[in-house]
């Protein structure tokens, strides 16, 4: 059987190459996974909000694709492989979008996360009870509707600025929404008056969003203490008609005192008493007078209220009346042997005596006739009158008005006779001594009135029928004083309570006092005020009275609660690493409220802010080298109340460059794109960083050049400063063999020597390597291979040397031809060997095309138009060159080098 030609050789094994292609690529294309992609996959968006989508494939050409989804639509965008839909008003809380493409009869999905949250906007805090036992427990209740979701929310209840029960809802399912929180509290006293709310915090941080907060409207506490045991009270059983009688009524434990309210009546006659408290007791005194309407048992009643509850007690009054008796003569002057008629009357209920002799009954007069004689010139007559009340008889001598007067007055300092006379038979004695067993007046005598005399005695009048008792009142008037006790020089106001500039002075008649603020001449401060700032000041109080006037400066202090200014304690600050200064937060309070900043979450977890001093002679902090960023609670207080706000606080820093963010020494590879150096800063806020050669400016450039290296300044700056740093730059680049040449030039005689010499530019310097022809033999280098040296050359040693520099960016290669010429005979006999080795190789490589067919997988296809052989090449490096060449020929730069250790394969094209 002839062999095949070798056209049908080349035709066959192109086709079968080609074949092998197409298959091997189909094969690939049919095997590429296909997917759907949707973005965002998981998204979290805020109620009512909304969102684009993104709904992508990477097949070539799907039949269709869509985006499913319950939601609203607004618009749509599309592709061959892609699909953007915005979504809008998205409230579900859950949803899952699907992204699916129908792909060479397979459906392609991709299903997404869409989750909504809102914002804490209703915080409500259930109103508390109007007043609350102390001592009793009652439950805070704070609800926060919609929020969510309430796996990121977090619920605090407050009592002030002090937290009572913090309560996360961290693992909640996805969709829940809302929370409530709700505490048992036990009532105390101190928290009487307190504030209690509730906050409300959405962290959404982990999900890349912000933390939001809000809070309820703040609600006010009552507290009150009311002991089971009845009201003290304290009154005479007896009381007469148009006499004055003190009562009073008292109670202890109770809190707080001042909510109490007192009602005191005798009868439906309602009382005013004065209050007196001292602690958790009181006192209210009042002096009753019963009218003649009055007259019989009556009921004395005091009720003390508090918190909605009362207590109240009684007593039984008797009011009766008992008039002085009358002692009339029919004929006050009666000649000698006239009849006179002597009568004694009394009130309708008083049994009467005319000397010594009763009438007959209560209310009857008693009455004696006689003849007038001469021994009853001048007599006198006794009229006495007693009265039954409640079973107790009341008679006793008599003081009246005109004899005993039930009240002087006097001026102090000259000397006066007090007098206080009795009527009664026989003469009764009168004494007048204070209630309280104090000083006793000296009646009849001469002698200085003092303010010390002024008061109320009772006075006595004594005699064998009995007593008659007086309260008489002496008032003794001087001029006004004001003291410090009546007048403090110094009152100090709290802002927002009501208050008058009440300045008591000592004087008898009581003072005019009339206080006006200094520098506003008339205009006079009276009557309760609703005290601001501008109340304080100096004011001067004046006291007159008939008897003098009186003058003192009152200074005015107002304090009040802590207050936060923005201009004075912002609510963000930034913190400058190393600038030395301090969060400055000064408070409007009076007195001086103290501050203290305390973190309130995140790595500010109960750190303590250190403040800047409120004045220069403070001594202020250390400054810290490091502060703990995020948010941070601000606390003023004083005597009068506390003031929370909340302070934003973020960390920055002046630029810093160091050898880990702007290397010293860089290196650019020549001819790559030109680029920036490689430097940046750390900084808050991020500094920018600009660099500039020093010396010449670098010329703009598309691709690096040698010439770029050198030293460049790099600056980096930030609001908080800058810095510098000094880079120097290298440039490297491939190999470029610039010079190989064979010494002697132009071939050798057999036995003769010849020296090759290979001479390459780069950087980093190039690895000299070289391919001698085949069976070339004792073939000496240099250290540094850029010199292949041959002596006593022969044959073998004619032919192409290849000098190959390398380094790390590419490799180089150039091609010389050595010809060793001797006479024609060695030529031709040289020119046989080689032709019939030239066959050998050809039958050889003709055989191993057919039988093996290249089995390393490695072709050499020849173009379609040429007549050139195909070889098949492997090797590491041996036959990569892109055509023979001739002598002194060179490789394009950048021919890839095999890898170590490893065969390289590559098509080669040889001309016929």
């Amino acid at each position: 059987m002839p062999a095949p030609s070798p056209g049908l050789h080349r035709a066959l094994l192109g086709l079968w190459a080609a074949l092998s292609l197409g298959l091997l690529g189909f094969s690939a294309i049919a095997q590429e996974p296909f997917w759907a992609d949707l973005q965002p996959r998981v998204a979290l968006v805020e109620r009512g909000g909304s969102l684009w989508l993104n709904c992508s494939t990477n097949c070539p050409r799907p039949e269709r694709g869509g985006l499913e989804t319950s939601l609203r639509r607004n618009g749509t965008q599309r592709g061959l492989r892609w699909l953007a839909r915005q979504l809008v008003d998205i409230r579900e809380p859950e949803t899952q979008p699907v992204c699916f493409f129908r792909c060479a009869r397979r459906t392609l999905q991709a299903r997404g996360l869409i989750r909504t949250f809102q914002r804490p906007d209703r915080v409500e805090l259930v109103p508390l009870p109007a007043w609350q036992p102390v001592g009793e427990n009652f439950t805070l209740s704070c609800r926060v509707p919609g929020a969510g979701p309430r796996g990121s929310l977090t619920l605090t209840l407050l009592r002030g600025a002090q937290e009572l029960i913090r309560r996360s809802f961290f693992g909640e399912p996805p969709r829940a929404r809302g929370a409530v929180l709700t505490a048992t509290v036990l009532a105390r006293r101190e928290d009487h008056g307190a504030n209690f709310s509730c906050r409300a915090e959405l962290d959404l941080r982990p999900h890349g969003l912000g933390l939001f907060e809000n809070s309820s409207a703040p609600r006010e506490l009552r507290t009150f203490a009311l002991p089971p045991d009845s009201p003290r009270l304290a009154a005479p059983r007896l009381l007469e008609v148009d006499s004055e009688r003190p009562v009073s009524c008292a109670m202890d434990g109770l809190f707080p005192a001042s909510e109490a309210g007192v009602y005191l009546a005798l009868g439906d006659q309602r009382l005013s008493p004065d209050i007196t408290l001292e602690g958790d007791a009181f006192m209210a005194t009042a002096t009753t007078t019963a009218s003649a309407e009055q007259e019989g048992a009556r009921q004395l009643v005091c009720n003390v209220t508090l918190g909605g509850e009362s207590r109240e007690s009684r007593e039984n009054v008797t009011v009766y009346s008992f008039p002085e008796p009358l002692l009339t003569l029919s004929e006050p002057n009666a000649p000698e042997g006239k009849t006179v008629t002597v009568t004694c009357t009394a009130g309708p209920r008083a049994l009467v005596t005319l000397d010594g002799i009763p009438a007959a009954v209560p209310g009857q007069p008693a009455q004696l006739q006689l003849n007038a004689t001469e021994n009853d010139d001048r007599r006198g007559f006794f009229c006495d009158a007693t009265l039954e009340v409640d079973g107790e008889t009341l008679n006793a001598p008599r003081l009246d008005d005109s004899d005993c007067p039930r009240s002087w007055t006097w001026p102090e300092g000259p000397e006066q006779t007090l007098r206080c006379e009795a009527r009664g038979n026989p003469e009764p004695s009168v004494h007048c001594a204070r209630p309280d067993g104090g000083s006793v007046l000296a009646l009849g005598l001469l002698g200085p009135v003092t303010r010390a005399l002024a008061g109320t005695y009772r006075c006595t009048a004594t005699n064998a029928q009995g007593e008659a008792v007086k309260d008489v009142t002496l008032t003794v008037e001087y001029a006004p004083a004001l003291d410090s006790v009546g007048c403090p020089e110094r009152i100090t106001w709290l802002e927002g309570t009501e208050a008058s500039l009440s300045c008591v002075a000592h004087g008898v008649p009581p003072p005019n006092v009339s206080c006006m603020r200094s520098g506003e001449a008339g205009i006079i401060i009276e009557g309760l005020l609703h005290v601001a700032r501008e109340h304080a000041g100096t004011y001067r109080c004046e006291a007159t009275n008939a008897r003098g006037s009186a003058a003192k400066n009152v200074a005015v202090t107002v304090e009040y609660g802590p207050s936060f200014e923005e201009l004075s304690c912002p609510s963000n600050w930034t913190w400058v690493e190393g600038s030395g200064r301090l969060f400055s937060c000064e408070v409007d309070g009076k007195p001086e409220p103290s501050v203290e900043c305390i973190g309130s979450g995140g790595t500010s977890e109960g750190v303590l802010l250190p403040l800047a001093p409120p004045g220069p002679s403070a001594r202020a902090p250390r400054i810290p080298s490091e502060l703990a960023p995020g948010t941070y609670i601000c606390n003023a207080t004083n005597r009068h109340g506390s003031m929370v706000k909340t302070v934003s606080v973020s960390a920055e820093s002046p630029p810093e460059m160091d050898d880990s963010t702007c290397p010293s020494h860089q290196t650019w590879l020549e001819g790559a794109e030109a680029a920036a150096l490689a430097c940046s800063a750390r900084g808050r806020p991020s500094p920018q960083v600009r660099c500039s050669r020093e010396g010449a400016p670098r010329p703009q450039r598309l691709r690096v050049s040698r010439e770029d290296a050198g030293s460049y300044r790099c600056l980096a700056t930030n609001p908080h400063g800058t810095d510098a740093r000094i880079v120097t730059v290298g440039v490297e680049y491939r190999p470029v063999v610039a010079e190989l040449a064979a010494s002697p030039p132009g071939g050798v005689r057999p036995g003769g020597n010849f020296t090759l010499t290979c001479r390459a530019e780069a950087w980093p310097p190039a690895q000299i390597s070289w391919r001698a022809p085949p069976g070339a033999l004792n073939i000496g280098l240099s250290s540094n291979n850029s010199t292949l040296s041959v002596a006593g050359a022969m044959g073998s040693h004619g032919g192409e040397y290849e000098c190959a520099a390398t380094n790390a960016h590419g490799r180089h290669t150039r091609r010389i031809t050595v010809r060793v010429t001797g006479p024609w005979l060695w030529v031709a006999v040289g020119g046989a060997a080689g032709g019939a080795a030239l066959l050998a190789a050809g039958a050889g490589l003709a055989f191993y095309v057919q039988s093996t067919a290249c089995k390393k997988g490695e072709y050499n296809v020849q173009e379609a138009e040429s007549s050139g052989e195909a070889v098949c090449l492997n090797g590491a490096g041996g036959g990569a060159s892109a055509g023979t060449g001739a002598e002194g020929g060179t490789e394009a730069a950048g021919t890839a080098e095999a890898p170590a250790g490893g065969e390289v394969f590559a098509i080669q094209l040889t001309s016929a």
